[in-house]
């Protein structure tokens, strides 16, 4: 979880309510605003996880037919010859 600082205008006469109670709760005021924010607020709905579908192809107990090339093979043959 993080934090992130932002700057509220707020009526005086509320934030020294505020601070009143924060010291009376022996808590800072950014836990008093945070904890008045999560009672107003709803709930927040998870979000559920994406598991990305299982797309391999071929057969797993064989050996990979790209191994035997390198890097800059591969390239080369994907996006054709540098040189060109």
């Amino acid at each position: 979880m993080g934090f992130m600082k932002t700057t509220l205008d707020i009526n005086d006469e509320l934030l020294a309510r505020a601070k009143r109670h924060a010291k009376e709760a022996g808590k800072p005021l950014r836990a008093v605003v945070e904890e008045g924010l999560r009672n107003m607020l709803p709930p927040s709905i998870p979000r559920s996880q994406y598991t990305l579908p299982d797309l391999r192809v071929g057969d797993p107990d064989t050996s990979d037919p790209l191994e035997q090339y390198s890097w800059p093979e591969l390239r080369d043959s994907i996006y054709g010859d540098s040189d060109t």
